[in-house]
């Protein structure tokens, strides 16, 4: 464990300690809730060590959110409970947001959003339509940022392309020699290789431009308000980078849509529930409209085709790999969570032609 008590005292924070403790589910950073005695009130405060084996180079990751979080304060400053509604850093003794301790650990705080929770399921279409709003007018606050283009903090994070690469070498190394047993799986992502350019190609060809995109539009990247049920805040910050607005489209559609985890083993359960697609996609044209163009709107299935596909390369290649980079709980989780996007995939492209129509009619 951490001294939580020692890491906070290098932040332009007052009063005295109280407590610290782990909060939250994430599978990258260690976040911990730390809380204050203010001149009599507790003040609580997320604390975060970033995983530098992932975020490389931290000071990237923090310029990046440093500049979206001032445009979203600007964006919303004439919103009632604005500071609820955007990421606020807190900067250290030395005038800056990041803190380097003796082992090299990195660690930054932001201000605590009290008063909301998250949650890990999208439970009906009511919230399918107020994450996809949400995470729409996350893209559309973004729409005038000033300056220069944003870090690509993970480079080729959405090169679906390349993670077939990824996936070449993986089979051609064959590390934990499992390949032979997942001949039907490597054979079901090569039958759609030819697919993987899709966005790509259309942004080479200069009918979709590129925006900043969140990256991981997850429902628990959502903080909603635990009395009006509304969202407040999209939280998660680190992949923010340029990409395309199909993506965070994509990516919510890919972990929404189905009333199933992404590890479900029985993939029998894994169907497109239509309601709550609609909601997704009324929700995310109500807060773009205006902000994407045309061939935006006509090409965001393709980001749910495309996430569903290039999460099951990543999963089939850590598979192949002896499971180096997620995080597994039991054996061929990897596997299992490969599994899962195909059986989504098969889904999408059953219902492709209705997907399509519905996204016409908004």
């Amino acid at each position: 464990m951490y001294d939580l008590k020692q890491i906070i005292s290098n932040f332009q924070i007052h009063g005295n300690y109280l407590s610290g403790i782990p909060y939250g589910n994430g599978h990258i950073n260690s976040t911990y809730k730390v809380t204050l005695n203010q001149a009599g009130i507790n003040v609580s405060y997320t604390l975060q060590k970033i995983n530098t084996a992932i975020f490389k180079d931290p000071l990237k990751v923090i310029e990046n959110i440093v500049r979206v979080t001032d445009c979203q304060k600007e964006f919303y400053s004439n919103s009632d409970d604005s500071s609820r509604k955007h990421m606020t850093l807190v900067k250290n003794k030395d005038g800056t947001y990041l803190h380097e301790e003796k082992d090299g650990s990195v660690w930054r705080v932001y201000l605590f959003i009290e008063k909301a929770l998250t949650y890990e399921i999208i439970e009906n279409e009511e919230y399918a339509y107020k994450t996809a709003r949400a995470f729409g007018e996350f893209q559309k606050s973004l729409a005038n940022i000033k300056g220069e283009r944003l870090h690509e903090i993970i480079p080729d994070f959405h090169n679906t392309p390349k993670r077939f690469m990824a996936l070449d070498k993986a089979i051609d190394k064959d590390i934990a020699k499992r390949a032979s047993g997942v001949k039907d799986e490597i054979g079901f992502a090569f039958s759609r290789r030819d697919k993987a350019a899709k966005l790509i190609d259309l942004h080479k060809s200069g009918l979709i431009p590129e925006r900043i995109t969140h990256n991981d539009t997850k429902l628990n990247n959502l903080m909603i308000d635990e009395k009006s049920k509304q969202p407040i805040c999209v939280i998660d910050l680190d992949t923010l980078m340029p990409g395309f607005s199909a993506y965070d489209f994509g990516e919510l559609m890919r972990t929404g849509v189905s009333p199933t985890m992404e590890d479900e083993k029985d993939i029998s359960k894994i169907h497109i529930r239509i309601n709550v697609f609609e909601a997704i996609v009324k929700g995310f044209l109500d807060a773009t409209s205006g902000f994407i163009n045309k061939a935006e709107k006509e090409n965001i299935l393709w980001g749910g085709y495309l996430m569903t596909l290039e999460n099951a390369v990543r999963f089939l290649t850590d598979h192949l790999n002896n499971d180096i980079y997620y995080r597994i709980h039991r054996e061929n989780h990897n596997l299992d969570r490969c599994r899962t996007q195909f059986a989504l995939l098969k889904c999408i492209e059953s219902e492709w032609d209705n997907l399509v129509g519905i996204i016409k009619k908004y």
